[in-house]
């Protein structure tokens, strides 16, 4: 097992990418704790990776409050006595709102997609050194590097954003032993947030500019994210991998 002995801490962990990361971890040999803020699928989540035999755990997690970062940390390090990875996944669709110039929307994409990423960094790293180093492992996105019709401005600026806070962080922290890492997916299955996204036709021109002609699924970047999670990339840091089908290489 990849992941065996490890404790791992996920956010936006009750659906899709999140969910997926949680279930292959716990089937790599760690012990997840999913955080999010909505508790029922949370605790849904989690009874089910106890009932196919993974050790978890769910825990209320606002990521755009320091203070629920600080008490969700400090849950996990009292409970498990080490935090050794950490999958920044929470936030919101680029689609979420209709106003693709909303100012509103731009400050609530910043807020959750790139402060909440910023706050886990903080205080994951620190934990993370105190107990001998670790893995951060961002979520960002092709929206990062590449411009997209019907996507709000500010969503591309916040996956920006935690494409730069990666590669600092890993400089910043490289000599505690703790590595940063992105990935990088392109299109998915809808997250819970989406709205235009999740409209075919949207989808399906979108689609047709990859050039494996299909979207991703969320297992294959839970595997992405498993390999920087686990031992095998010990020596990989500030680095972004593309989940993309090859629409970037275009």
């Amino acid at each position: 097992m990849r992941l065996r002995d490890k404790v791992a801490l996920i956010t936006g962990a009750a659906g899709g990418m999140g969910r997926a990361t949680a279930e292959t971890f716990a089937r790599e040999g760690a012990t997840v704790v999913l955080a999010d803020i909505d508790d029922s699928l949370g605790t849904a989540a989690v009874e089910e990776i106890q009932a196919a035999g993974g050790q978890a755990q769910y825990l209320h997690l606002d990521v755009t409050d320091e203070t629920s970062w600080v008490a969700a940390i400090n849950g996990v390090l009292d409970t498990f006595g080490r935090l050794d990875v950490l999958a920044n996944n929470a936030g919101i669709s680029g689609t979420f709102a209709s106003d693709l110039t909303s100012t509103a929307y731009f400050d609530q994409l910043m807020l959750v997609n790139a402060k909440g990423v910023f706050l886990g960094i903080k205080h994951g790293a620190a934990a993370m050194a105190r107990s001998g180093g670790g893995s951060i492992v961002n979520l960002s996105s092709i929206s990062a590097s590449i411009g997209q019709l019907g996507v709000h401005l500010g969503y591309g600026a916040s996956k920006a954003a935690v494409k730069a806070m990666t590669t600092t962080a890993s400089v910043h922290h490289a000599e505690h032993g703790v590595r940063v890492n992105a990935v990088a997916p392109g299109m998915l299955p809808p997250m819970r947030t989406s709205r235009g996204s999740a409209d075919p036709v949207w989808r399906a021109k979108q689609i047709d500019g990859v050039p494996m002609k299909r979207a991703g699924e969320v297992h294959e970047v839970a595997d992405a994210v498993l390999f920087f999670a686990s031992d095998e990339s010990s020596y990989v840091t500030g680095v972004e991998l593309l989940v993309d089908g090859g629409l970037t290489a275009v």
